[in-house]
């Protein structure tokens, strides 16, 4: 496998090469490094954590610089073993081109050759995963080593620097909610909704957004939260009228009707109403052909 490319790095030259041979930003700029420690002058040991394609495995292996030509140029040779996943040995040319104060040109040309169940994974898999895993390595020490010096040592662990805020809170003291200065004393702020209020209390903040929120209401023609305060009426007695409070108006329900026929009995003596009423018109109609006839 042979892999050649170049990335500019906005940092000086001198930087760069402290970078490349600092096991600290080493150890955060290779994806999967779990230690980076310096056994030499010129030579060191690492433990890195590789995944390709569904294989998984630790590697450890030893780094070995040689052609040395400080800050422009060395070369990296090594070995590592994964176990049953197999192993991988190599080097790679580095060269470090000045283009400006703060400007640096890496190049690079690896070779390297793999062995074990690695290997039948396929040339294609290897490569797509060994390119990006430098294109992660060389993003990461980019970002170390163009970050400021007092910024450094957070970014090498991996923690962006702390904001103005950010270090109020880790020192105890709450961080204001603007960076307005604070109000000159006895003055009680009225702020709209929703907008920074400084050193009012809740209270204060509650009752200006009520206030404001119903005169917007009010202005705009719409009932205010609440609804409309009733008008205020001085002396005299206010009648209890439920409608002019809004309330619906009680109505008085229908008086049942009451019938004569309601009123009878419905049985005399044991018998039918019905019955007795039939008897005497039938006795009036005897008694009316006994007189005419």
């Amino acid at each position: 496998m042979e892999m050649t490319g170049e990335r500019r790095i906005e940092a000086p030259r001198e930087t760069v090469w402290q970078g490349l041979n600092d096991p600290e930003v080493l150890r955060a700029s290779i994806p999967g490094c779990e230690s980076v420690e310096r056994t030499g002058d010129d030579s060191f040991q690492a433990r890195v954590g590789v995944k390709i394609g569904p294989m998984a495995a630790k590697f450890t292996g030893k780094v070995q610089l040689t052609n040395i030509n400080p800050p422009a140029s060395y070369t990296i040779g090594g070995e590592g073993n994964g176990g049953a996943m197999g192993f991988a040995k190599g080097g790679a040319d580095v060269a470090l081109e000045e283009q400006g104060p703060n400007t640096t040109l890496l190049r690079y040309n690896v070779k390297a050759q793999v062995g074990g169940k690695m290997a039948q994974l396929g040339a294609r898999l290897i490569d797509s995963t060994a390119k990006q895993m430098a294109d992660q390595f060389f993003d990461r020490f980019a970002a170390i080593v163009s970050t400021p010096a007092e910024a450094a040592p957070a970014a090498i662990a991996g923690q962006a620097p702390r904001s103005e805020a950010a270090a109020a809170m880790a020192d105890g003291a709450a961080p204001r909610p603007s960076h307005i200065p604070a109000l000159p004393p006895g003055t009680v702020p009225t702020p709209a909704p929703g907008t920074e209020v400084g050193d009012a209390s809740p209270t204060q903040r509650l009752g200006a957004a009520t206030l404001i929120g119903a005169g917007v209401a009010e202005h705009g023609g719409e009932a205010p939260p609440g609804g409309r305060p009733a008008p205020l009426q001085t002396g005299g007695h206010v009648p209890h009228d439920p409608a002019a409070r809004g309330y619906a108006r009680p109505v008085a329900a229908p008086s049942p009707s009451i019938s004569v026929f309601q009123l009878l009995p419905s049985e005399i003596m044991g018998l039918p109403v019905l019955f007795w009423g039939g008897s005497a018109v039938f006795l009036v109609i005897l008694f009316l052909l006994f007189v005419l006839g």
